[in-house]
């Protein structure tokens, strides 16, 4: 039987806030952000999303009396933790993984109630499929395959104030930026890895690129680095794109987000973004 290789498109993002769940929503929405009530997985983890046309954010926590459970997503460092791609077939995705020695656990289902727009109640459910952890420094990757995609992408949560539109930029901070892309290139093929003049790496992820780059690098473009962040390979930063950087702007003035404008992006630093940096861009 062939297994086909995974086509990269980016589903979403994992932000690690563990036991800050209540700041961190309060901060991403003083960001711009619409995000959902808070949902609970049969796992344990609670949790907020952010939902764009292709992709999403999602905040990662949880509520008192609940950290024993999922304990190693706890271990990471506060800030970006998890890169996620689209699979509409996990089991397919773990065998590929198998064929090239990156697997981790056989697929895990699992789901969390929903209360639609329109009152309904529903159950969204998944499928995930792990990268072997040691191979992703400080967090996690791994394939979601969902079941029950309207219970996650509908309209009336693709709506926020700072009109973004998508995530378009995953960034991984490495000493190493080639060595940082070797998993990935592994994964999904050496002709997804991009070289770029300034030493970086790129792979296209559907509506995103990530991209495996220098502190020297993030520190222009974004202004920081995660406050924690000790020299190994970090997924540090977001790029989002946005319909209207003036709707951004008044999202953070009213926020009271201090932030960065440049002529065509604005940027908040990782110490305003919950340990990530975040820029905005048309």
């Amino acid at each position: 039987m062939t297994i086909p290789v995974p086509v990269p498109v980016l589903d979403h993002v994992v932000i690690n806030v563990a036991d800050r769940l209540d700041e961190a929503s309060a901060l991403y929405r003083r960001l711009g952000f619409q995000l959902s009530e808070r949902g609970h997985h049969t796992l344990g983890s609670s949790n907020h999303l952010a939902i764009f046309a292709e992709n999403y954010l999602e905040l990662l926590g949880y509520e008192p009396g609940r950290g024993e459970q999922r304990k190693d997503l706890w271990q990471a460092p506060p800030g970006l933790t998890g890169l996620v791609w689209k699979t509409q077939d996990a089991e397919s995705a773990y065998q590929h993984l198998q064929r090239q020695d990156l697997d981790g656990d056989a697929p895990a289902a699992f789901h969390r109630p929903v209360t639609l727009p329109d009152g309904e109640a529903s159950e969204a459910h998944f499928r995930t499929v792990r990268l072997r952890p040691a191979l992703i420094p400080n967090g996690r990757s791994f394939f979601c395959q969902h079941d029950t995609p309207h219970a996650v992408w509908q309209a009336a949560w693709q709506r926020h104030p700072n009109c973004v539109q998508n995530i378009s930029e995953f960034v991984i901070v490495a000493q190493d930026p080639a060595l940082s892309a070797q998993v990935y290139s592994h994964l999904f093929g050496a002709d997804r890895i991009l070289a770029c003049q300034d030493g970086a790496f790129v792979l296209k992820a559907g509506a995103a690129k990530v991209r495996f780059a220098s502190a020297a690098y993030a520190q222009t473009r974004f202004g920081s680095l995660p406050e924690d962040y000790d020299g190994a390979a970090r997924m540090s930063a977001l790029s989002f794109r946005s319909d209207d950087l003036a709707k951004v702007k008044a999202s953070l003035l009213l926020g009271d987000i201090p932030f960065r404008e440049e002529p065509e992006a604005i940027v908040v630093a990782a110490e305003q973004g919950f340990n990530v940096a975040l820029r905005f861009h048309l």
